[in-house]
């Protein structure tokens, strides 16, 4: 076993178990690309196994800080029962389910999502990527899916040195391929996905539990007009719609996304008539309502990562706070912004910060009503607080 030393001082955060190891960390020591080596610190004590990733500035991601265990075959059949039992334990509304986040369940790099009887994963760091053929069969037989789409085409893995990949990575189809396109179940509303497209592996998950809270909202504060921003296929214009809302405004950029959307919209028996897609820049249509005088009772801001880490910090917190500033002088009084962040440089406190600097801007003044993340099955942990990805507030606007 290949070993990688760290210099001295640089231990501290694996000795709080923490998976990752930047390059600045390693004093010396080399591996191939996803190869298991040992981590020690200056001294020689052990630290960890871990996958070394030679391009990465996260040089090292850790299986184990057991220097007992094994990282082969066996480890990873562990690591993904785990993780599917407990997603078996937990209350999930839906038979779509994260069934594998990343460093949460061990396996740092890997997103499994389940969709009804197919499994769609990203491969994203190198350490997965050389064990992906032994993560696909203990993926299969854990859950019996009849087929696993992988959607390793993420910017994350030219990081890593790897090449995009998209395709059936294996499926009991075999010479007949299975569809892309699959029917989801949640909260007894209905989605087709499509794991060939879209974003992430083809729907929102972590969203889930969001969505419904929404619907609630809506039909609890009876709030009839809604404005749902970078909808993508329209989880939370079907929510509204369950919840009461007399009509959807639905804006995006993805014309392809907005034709899922309504088609969702219908698999659900609302009428279209109800649910007004337009295809459009947000800031700008936004501005464009402002101009128009229009107002709304409901507010959905779901916009895309925007700062992937703290170095875009600031760059996006200024679109953040103009974007949440448009939406509250739209909004009317006693109406609901859901405002959301799913960006990693952006934390809890300063997303509170930019929507509270936009409220100053827009002469808004509101009640937080709730804080929300993402649903349970894309946990954080005690010893990776970089899962906290998702973070989203409900404003009551006085």
């Amino acid at each position: 076993m290949k070993t990688v030393r760290l210099r001295p001082g640089k231990e501290r955060s694996a000795l709080r178990r923490h998976p990752w190891i930047f390059e600045g960390s390693v004093a010396g020591g080399k591996a191939d690309s996803g190869e298991t080596v040992r981590v020690e610190d200056s001294s020689g004590r052990f630290l960890a196994w871990a996958a070394y990733s030679p391009l990465s500035s996260i040089r090292l991601r850790a299986w184990s800080f057991d220097e007992g265990e094994r990282i082969d075959a066996a480890f990873f059949a562990r690591r993904i029962g785990a993780a599917v039992d407990a997603r078996a334990r937990w209350p999930i509304a839906s038979n779509g389910v994260r069934l594998v986040h990343g460093e949460a369940d061990g396996l740092p790099g890997l997103i499994v999502d389940r969709y009804g009887d197919v499994l769609c994963a990203q491969f994203l760091s190198a350490g997965v990527e050389r064990w992906k053929a032994t993560i696909a069969d203990a993926l299969l037989q854990k859950t019996g899916a009849i087929g696993l789409y992988e959607r390793s085409d993420t910017s994350s893995r030219e990081r890593e040195g790897l090449a995009a990949v998209a395709g059936w990575l294996t499926s009991a189809a075999d010479a007949c391929p299975l569809s892309t396109e699959v029917e989801i179940d949640e909260h007894g509303w209905r989605f087709a996905v499509d794991v060939a497209s879209g974003h992430k592996t083809g729907f929102y998950l972590d969203q889930r539990d969001n969505r419904k809270i929404f619907a609630d909202a809506v039909r609890d504060l009876r709030l009839e007009r809604v404005l749902n921003c970078y909808c993508y296929t329209g989880g939370f214009s079907v929510a509204a719609l369950a919840g009461g809302a007399a009509h959807v405004t639905a804006i995006d950029s993805s014309a392809p996304a907005l034709a899922r959307a309504a088609d969702n919209v219908a698999r659900n028996g609302f009428d279209p008539a109800r649910h007004e897609p337009l295809d459009a820049d947000v800031n700008g249509r936004l501005r464009a309502f402002l101009d128009e005088r229009r107002s709304f009772d409901a507010i959905v801001l779901d916009p895309p990562k925007l700062a992937p880490t703290v170095a875009h910090a600031d760059r996006a917190a200024r679109a953040y706070k103009d974007v949440n500033r448009l939406a509250l002088i739209l909004l009317r009084p006693g109406g609901a912004l859901f405002t959301f962040s799913c960006s990693g440089g952006i934390d809890a406190g300063l997303f509170h910060k930019i929507v509270a600097g936009a409220g100053i801007d827009a002469g808004v003044d509101g009640f937080i009503h709730a804080r929300l993340g993402a649903a349970p099955d894309h946990p954080m942990t005690i010893d990776f607080p970089e899962g906290e990805y998702l973070k989203g507030l409900v404003i009551l606007k006085r």
